[in-house]
């Protein structure tokens, strides 16, 4: 009786252990400052011309294609795997931040059909003149076509359709 009696103070002492440790890990977390980190969420992801567009864009498109907007250039096309050293981390590093306005997937298996870009009056400025050369180039390169739409006030879906469907597909300028 009395070992039975000491086996159950011994569990009462390594349960008190636990939860004491437990307790103290807790309020050591608490006394700690929580930094607030500087972001904040956008309202929206796209400018109302790009909604617009998307809507006039998913019309033309049907269900046989899913469109994603602002995708990372990087994840469309890849540097060649001939290329080695500071060569590939050159190239790699001349599309990793820069995005497609969107990115035109085959609904089926979501392989990359094209790209569409809209272009409003930033890029009339000569340094997004040379950005959108080099995107255009880089994409035709990788052998992914890329279609140039405007921003005007309404858009389309037989337009887009026309452009996109009718012509041959490399880059196109509505």
């Amino acid at each position: 009786m009395y070992m039975h009696g000491m086996l159950s103070l011994i569990g009462v002492l390594i349960l008190l252990s636990i939860v004491a440790s437990a307790v103290k890990v807790v309020l050591a977390g608490l006394g700690k400052a929580q930094v607030a980190l500087p972001y904040q969420k956008e309202p929206v992801l796209f400018t109302p011309a790009e909604r617009s567009f998307l809507a006039a864009l998913d019309q033309a498109l049907g269900d046989q294609y899913r469109v994603f907007g602002k995708v990372r250039l990087a994840d469309v096309i890849r540097v060649k795997s001939s290329l080695s050293g500071s060569a590939r981390q050159q190239a790699f590093n001349r599309i990793q931040s820069k995005h497609l306005d969107f990115v035109v997937c085959d609904a089926s298996d979501l392989s990359v059909q094209f790209v569409v870009e809209l272009d409003d009056f930033s890029h009339q400025q000569s340094r997004r003149q040379a950005r959108d050369e080099f995107l255009d180039k880089a994409l035709a390169a990788a052998g992914v076509p890329v279609f140039h739409f405007p921003v005007k006030r309404t858009y389309s879906a037989q337009e887009i359709c026309g452009t996109i469907f009718e012509q041959p597909k490399q880059e196109q300028k509505a």
